[in-house]
């Protein structure tokens, strides 16, 4: 039974099942971490990504969990909002570009950055998605360090500053994350992961 809650007709669904099945031939493995892994390549159409996803924290348990419960999805930019699948899940997603404006005007931190700042304790038990924005990923762990306690935190920010050095961060913290090594990662792989996470909830992972 196709579960991709993105392929809605019966040539989508046909590339989806085509896609995985070679992907697979590709990154062998059925088991979560496996499965997520070749989510990731298929964004990425890029076999060698498989070996740059990092899981920390026992994550896609916590992300199961969350999602099951209807916990908010909060993202850095409207692409990853828009990208994450609406079906299987209950959880309100939302991005925090709506919601730190004045923050960000008055301090000069990035929109991002300031976004997060602003839903506070609001983030507790929450999934994070970050994409896009190495700042924003930054000022999400400095959030950790001073008790914020989110669900699962996935941060795949691409780019050459502060990119890897955000993510490694995130490696460091004590909470269940889902991220890549070095420079690269981007929106389309947090988001791949995000709407793997939806299929395993839906499927009773």
């Amino acid at each position: 039974m196709n579960t991709d809650f993105g392929a809605r007709t019966k040539d989508a669904i046909e590339i989806s099942e085509k896609s995985r099945m070679i992907v697979r031939s590709l990154v062998p493995g059925d088991g979560p971490a496996n499965r997520i892994m070749q989510r990731c390549v298929m964004a990425t159409g890029d076999p060698s990504f498989a070996g740059l996803m990092r899981f920390c924290n026992e994550p896609i348990k916590a992300g199961v969990k969350a999602i099951t419960k209807g916990a908010a999805i909060f993202t850095d930019i409207k692409m990853a909002q828009v990208g994450i699948t609406k079906g299987g899940h209950n959880c309100d997603i939302r991005c925090v570009l709506d919601t730190g404006s004045g923050m960000a005007e008055k301090t000069g931190m990035t929109r991002t950055a300031a976004g997060f700042m602003a839903l506070g304790n609001e983030l507790d038990g929450a999934i994070i998605v970050i994409g896009n924005a190495p700042s924003a990923a930054l000022t999400v762990c400095s959030m950790i360090q001073e008790g914020r306690r989110p669900a699962l935190l996935v941060a795949t920010p691409v780019g050459f500053v502060n990119a890897a050095e955000s993510k490694e961060f995130v490696r460091r913290l004590k909470v269940p994350s889902i991220t890549c090594v070095g420079t690269r990662g981007g929106t389309p792989v947090a988001v791949a992961v995000v709407n793997e996470l939806v299929e395993m909830a839906a499927g009773g992972v």
